[in-house]
């Protein structure tokens, strides 16, 4: 039996059964596309059900070795909502906290969605909240969004197998799903909502139109981004059809489904909070004029960053002409960067900013093949799936660079599996090779991106558990001292510091006395510092990382939760030790150094 890779999902065809040649893009009898021509021939006796326990396998492999890591960034966020919700079921956000260096409802500080805290409630309820069981629950979601994406790519390409691989095997997919966060789940709702669309539409089954505007939905109430998936596939389906039709009353569902959410939350809390996070978004972005085009060029390198195999296939997919124009726009792209011209008041990395500039080079050379295979693909073939595809990427670019109030690997993540099927739709046109020569030569690229992204993946738990070591050696430190442990920062380190008895310096109210102690940490959010007049005494504690490798550091550029930190997604080099002041306070004033911004931006989408 052959590995199916025809429309239908969850359909297998017999090895001694052959379609009938037809014309690429000829419509067959239930209005599909044909296939392209298998000019990638599939492993002998390999099914569609041995692809799958192999995608799951190895996604498993790949992520449950970080399940206890320690909640990093956002993160906190998520969960806070989720014990919320498991008290509160129908208030997901009606608590206060403090991550702007002051008390705010939660309503005003997240800009998600509930529905992934709402699925961490459940489990939390029925399992438990520590680290580990969280993370292992949210695996489903990875498997979701890398089953999906071959299931989609089955209907779009001769090789799902390894466009579903090529996107698993990817620095975006593999950190984001190590977390507890709303994107790879909202992913997961993506790709199956786009599958059984596509399939609903080629067949004019109305069930999977239903269910597909139901994964709508519910891909928008996980993240916002999902909402864009109604025009995607709006114009997707008018190429398709050249025409509306009965079909486009589907797409209602959702937004009824979102106008309701938004009323819901209104009445909650004075606002909707869908209106609410894109009047985020857009204040967020006021001001942005000079900085446009280093943002727009930060997209473009987070994009070749976030999907490696658009750089280690980068032999197979284009001919000597087009590496070398690749080569020549990274190399300009990197001089800017080296030059001062983009980032110029970017000073935390100046003594890095040779080496940054070289890595900038590479991640952006990669984004421009992430942009070819779009663009080619579509010049190429010009049809729905062409269509499809190349809007899902340009789209999500035009999202995190023009729209977001940040650039980040997060907001990138959406077109990773488009990338996936672009690449496999690239390669069906290799010249035909022997089984054994085919493994190897696709999956030698595989493996280097795999591991290289597993490498960027322990270096994020690295940084991550750094956090949760530094909370319990202030606690060791501080625990026989009678004064109040306060602390700056947020992220993991807030969730943790809380979770021993310390409290966060809450700059519109609180004070710290004599004999206080105030812990700041280097590389966090919301540190305002501390006046060194009423400091008594200070001590360092640093964490040294094991992994040569940044994820979050300003000294080496790399930012890859947000650009704020750099404008690389990961950046090589020895690693800063993570460094976090415990201060002995010596009189009742005010902490606050002079001219502090109390509402500096987290790390969020």
């Amino acid at each position: 039996m052959t590995e199916d890779s025809t429309p239908g999902p969850g359909h297998e065809r017999p090895a001694t059964r052959a379609l009938p040649p037809r014309p690429a893009g000829t419509p067959d009898p239930c209005g599909a596309a044909a296939p392209v021509p298998d000019a990638v021939p599939v492993i002998r006796g390999w099914s569609s059900f041995a692809s799958c326990v192999l995608l799951a396998a190895v996604t498993i492999l790949c992520l449950a070795p970080f399940s206890g890591r320690a909640f990093n960034t956002d993160e906190p966020l998520f969960v806070w909502a989720a014990k919320q919700i498991s008290n509160h079921p129908l208030d997901p956000y009606g608590f206060q906290l403090n991550w702007y260096t002051t008390r705010l409802p939660m309503s005003e500080v997240t800009k998600n969605p509930p529905l992934a805290s709402y699925y961490g409630a459940l489990i939390g309820s029925l399992a438990g909240w520590s680290e580990r069981t969280l993370h292992l629950a949210f695996l489903l979601p990875a498997l979701g969004a890398v089953l999906g994406t071959y299931l989609l790519a089955r209907r779009l390409c001769r090789a799902p197998l390894l466009a579903a691989a090529a996107a698993l095997l990817t620095p975006g997919l593999l950190v984001s799903a190590s977390a507890v966060m709303c994107d790879t789940m909202m992913l997961a709702f993506w790709v199956l909502a786009i599958a059984l669309w596509v399939e609903g539409l080629e067949a004019d089954r109305s069930a999977c139109l239903i269910a597909s505007a139901f994964l709508i939905a519910a891909s928008a109430l996980t993240k916002y981004f999902g909402v864009s998936l109604i025009p995607l596939l709006f114009v997707y389906s008018v190429v398709r059809r050249r025409r509306l039709g009965a079909w486009a009353w589907y797409l209602v569902i959702p937004l009824v489904i979102l106008a309701g959410y938004q009323v819901w939350t209104r009445v909650l809390y004075g606002r909707g909070l869908l209106s609410d996070a894109a009047a985020y978004a857009n204040t967020s972005r006021e001001g942005l004029g000079s900085r446009a085009l280093p943002t727009s060029l930060d997209c473009i390198a987070f994009a070749g960053g976030c999907v490696l195999p658009a750089l280690t296939f980068t032999p197979l997919l284009w001919p000597r002409r087009g590496i070398l124009l690749g080569v020549i726009l990274g190399g300009l792209a990197g001089l800017a960067l080296g030059m001062g011209w983009l980032h110029p008041g970017a000073v935390a990395f100046a003594e890095q900013r040779g080496l940054v500039s070289v890595q900038y080079a590479v991640h952006f050379g990669g984004g421009v093949s992430v942009l070819a295979l779009a663009g080619a693909e579509f010049w190429k073939r010009r049809d729905a799936e062409a269509t499809l595809l190349a809007l899902w990427v340009l789209g999500t670019l035009l999202f995190a660079g023009v729209l977001n109030w940040t650039v980040s690997a997060r907001s990138v993540l959406p077109l990773i599996p488009a990338a996936g099927i672009l690449l496999a739709r690239r390669l069906e046109a290799a010249p035909p090779t022997s089984p054994g020569r085919r493994l190897i030569v696709f999956g030698v690229p595989l493996l280097a991106s795999g591991l290289l992204s597993l490498w960027i993946t322990l270096a994020d738990a690295d940084l991550a558990d750094s956090a949760r070591r530094a909370a319990s050696l202030v606690h060791e430190r501080t625990r026989n001292e009678s004064g109040t442990v306060w602390f700056q920062g947020h992220w993991g380190f807030q969730y943790y510091m809380e979770s021993l008895g310390a409290r966060p310096a809450d700059f519109d109210s609180s004070q710290a006395t004599s004999g206080d102690f105030m812990v700041v940490p280097d590389n966090n959010t919301n540190t305002l510092g501390v006046l060194p007049s009423i400091v008594e005494s200070r001590e360092t504690v640093e964490l040294h990382m094991r992994s040569w490798l940044s994820t979050m550091n300003k000294e080496r550029g790399a930012g890859f939760y947000s650009t704020v930190w750099g404008p690389l997604p990961f950046a090589f080099g020895p690693v800063p030790a993570e460094r976090y002041s415990i201060l002995h306070m010596a009189a009742p004033r005010t902490v606050a150094t002079p001219g502090g911004d109390p509402r500096q931006r987290p790390a969020q989408p």
